[in-house]
């Protein structure tokens, strides 16, 4: 998962710790606009809590005032119909409730998954990349030969690798393909260094 070398590891562990706390950032002020657009659906409450108080309170004068006699009946009908407009003022609070909780479901599932997606694209490929060079390096050089391999890769690699080492005479090039094995050794090292292994 790791680097060996000191280096090279602690740079992987901090990226891998600053897209942690992104995605985390991300997800948390996601919440908080959530949050946030909920109190929208406040007015929406306080609506469906007037109306059926009303709707109740009419519903409560109507059923009296049909106990009028002779014109209960006449007094009710007016009074039943305020209270069904009541009831859908409650109906349009919640309505409006609905409404602003889906907006916020998707707010915060957009918040949510742009931001991730984006840190995501831009850490794990190559963080996946390294850990299968490194892998498949480890067992390059476990394997027989693997050593000839890592030089050769050593030498078709950024010159400015080799530009600090003392050259053996002829060269590298001449040294490796002589089959000199302290040469060998140096090129395959540098190779497992360049990724951030210990040979």
């Amino acid at each position: 998962m790791y680097a060996q070398t000191p280096a090279r590891r602690n740079g992987q562990v901090l990226v891998d710790l600053i897209a942690v706390a992104l995605i985390a950032a991300a997800v948390w002020g996601a919440f908080v606009v959530r949050e946030a657009i909920m109190l929208l659906a406040e007015p929406g409450r306080r609506v469906e809590s007037s109306g059926d108080s009303l709707a109740e309170e009419l519903g409560n004068a109507g059923d009296a005032a049909s106990d009028v006699p002779l014109i209960g009946g006449v007094l009710k009908k007016p009074l039943q119909a305020a209270a069904d407009a009541g009831s859908g003022f409650a109906d349009a609070g919640v309505s409006l409730q609905e409404t602003v909780n889906q907006v916020a479901d998707v707010t915060t599932a957009v918040l949510i998954v742009v931001p991730v997606l984006f840190v995501l694209l831009l850490w794990l490929p190559p963080r996946l990349l390294w850990i299968r060079r490194s892998n498949t390096l480890r067992r390059l050089a476990e394997a027989p030969g693997g050593a000839d391999l890592l030089a050769l890769r050593a030498l078709t690699g950024p010159p400015g690798a080799l530009t600090g080492l003392p050259a053996p005479p002829g060269g590298w090039a001449d040294a490796w393909r002589q089959g000199d094995q302290r040469a060998i050794t140096e090129l395959s090292v540098i190779t497992l260094r360049r990724i951030g292994l210990r040979p």
